[in-house]
């Protein structure tokens, strides 16, 4: 399979050929072929984190996650190897439908899963996705802002630790929101 049928995107850009390339590169040589050969993604976003590092954000249709997260530790570590100082993140393309109005014309009620909770929550789980989420606190400021604080397990904190501020820029930048990651301690 060549590169540009690796992305579902009818225009895509320099940065969505090159990760194609790597996955065509790496399903030629590795023993991941099997499971690299129907993977395919949506499109690519570069995205800037603290202290001048970037992270690339790779989504895929969500009916092929399942198949992504089989194999996502060992694809993420390939592609970092060969996108060296960026961290990999696969997310899934989900859509939030509006609510709906007074005037809609909607006859079908719109799925808990297309509601801008549900997506942020789906986000949220597929950013860490080896890792669990162990818990999640709310913290409310004097101007009502609010930071959410994420508790990871602590089982991957070595895979984990140093991703903490990719996670915490890539869920701001795609979600508006604030969020805090830490790694669960032993006293928690």
């Amino acid at each position: 399979m060549s590169a540009a049928n690796k992305v579902l995107n009818s225009e895509p850009t320099e940065l969505d050929l090159q990760i194609a390339q790597a996955l065509v590169d790496l399903e030629s040589t590795s023993e991941l072929k099997a499971a690299l050969r129907p993977l395919q993604f949506k499109s690519a976003r570069e995205l800037e984190v603290s202290g001048g590092k970037k992270a690339v954000v790779i989504f895929v249709p969500v009916p092929a996650l399942g198949a992504v997260h089989k194999i996502q530790q060992r694809l993420t570590r390939e592609l970092e190897k060969k996108f060296s100082d960026r961290d990999v993140i696969f997310l899934a393309e989900r859509r939030i439908l509006a609510k709906p109005g007074r005037r809609s014309r909607l006859t079908q009620k719109r799925p808990r899963s297309r509601t801008l909770t549900a997506v942020h929550e789906k986000i949220l789980e597929d950013l860490v996705f080896p890792t669990e989420i162990v818990g999640k606190r709310v913290r409310y400021l004097v101007g009502g802002n609010k930071i959410q604080k994420v508790i990871l397990d602590s089982k991957d904190a070595a895979a984990v630790d140093n991703k903490l501020e990719s996670f915490q820029s890539v869920y701001q930048k795609l979600t508006g929101k604030q969020v805090v990651f830490e790694v669960q301690g032993d006293a928690y």
